[in-house]
């Protein structure tokens, strides 16, 4: 028996200071030297203070502010470690109700707001945790927040063309924008 525990008990130890130890140091450290800001988590810095991270969304419910994509996580929203889609399907009568209190919310705030009301202002994201919004989402809140904030909308249109981010390389993804980067802008407008 000890002919077989021994080899045994010695591969689990040195597998485990491989995989669990010297593997994950490694790819940490080179992360850290090649991409630093992405390997600290893309955090947000405002006025020496973190604010969140470039990569989660957050809850924003003042309609001075742009507001993100819905978060279908629970029990708050744009919880991290609860991400992950309503799994709803388009015939489910739950998620026909939390889209039209969704479309509710966005008319009461704005009820002469004559623009139809993009997808991605109703409809959560597959992780739950969306930073980012389409131009058109946010454009169709620019009257509401210029008018609540007394901004010359035309001003608040140039913030929002400053924080649009265009596809990845050219080629991959939507042109975005990242609504706490969107808000911080305009809280620092003065």
């Amino acid at each position: 028996m000890k002919t077989l525990l021994r080899p045994a008990v010695s591969l689990f130890v040195l597998l485990t200071a491989v995989t669990g130890i010297a593997y994950p140091l490694a790819v940490t450290g080179i992360a850290k030297l090649a991409f630093p800001e992405a390997a600290e988590g893309s955090l947000i810095v405002h006025d020496g203070k973190v604010v969140g991270s470039r990569l989660i969304g957050q809850n924003f419910t003042d309609p001075k502010y742009f507001w993100g994509r819905p978060s279908a996580t629970g029990p708050m929203p744009y919880n991290a470690s609860a991400s992950g889609g309503s799994n709803q399907g388009p015939l489910n009568p739950a998620l026909v109700d939390a889209v039209k209190g969704r479309i509710d919310t966005l008319k009461a705030a704005d009820p002469t707001n004559p623009l139809p009301i993009p997808a991605d202002l109703v409809n959560a994201s597959a992780s739950g945790l969306d930073p980012h919004i389409s131009p058109a989402a946010a454009d169709y809140q620019i009257a509401r927040v210029a008018r609540l904030r007394q901004l010359p909308p035309t001003a608040v249109q140039a913030l929002v063309s400053q924080h649009t981010e265009g596809r990845q390389w050219g080629v991959f993804g939507e042109p975005r924008v990242n609504v706490l980067q969107l808000n911080i802008a305009l809280d620092s407008l003065r």
